[in-house]
């Protein structure tokens, strides 16, 4: 019976997850502070596209609420949709 009940715990709190499962190379706890729903990304054969010296790849789960917010206050410019995430590319400068 424990076996049942830790398998419903742990499916319940992977359906409450806000973050879409991806394969995209996310590093990090949160972009701009610890915790935030948006994270760094690494490069890989898709996102290397999007690298830049200058600047952060942030993803962020596509139906976040405050991503107003965040591209107002970081000057971020989105440059894919994948996997239920907006990537954007975040001016370091």
């Amino acid at each position: 019976m424990r076996h049942i009940t830790l398998a419903a715990t742990a499916l319940a709190l992977t359906a409450c997850s806000p973050f879409p499962e991806t394969t995209l190379p996310f590093f990090g706890d949160g972009y701009r502070a610890k915790g935030d729903l948006c994270r760094r990304i690494g490069e890989d054969d898709f996102t290397n596209q999007f690298l830049d010296d200058a600047a952060d790849l942030v993803g962020c789960p596509a139906d976040m609420e405050n991503l107003g917010v965040f591209v107002t206050e970081t000057g971020a410019k989105e440059v894919a949709l994948i996997d239920g995430y907006r990537l954007y590319s975040v001016p370091r400068r």
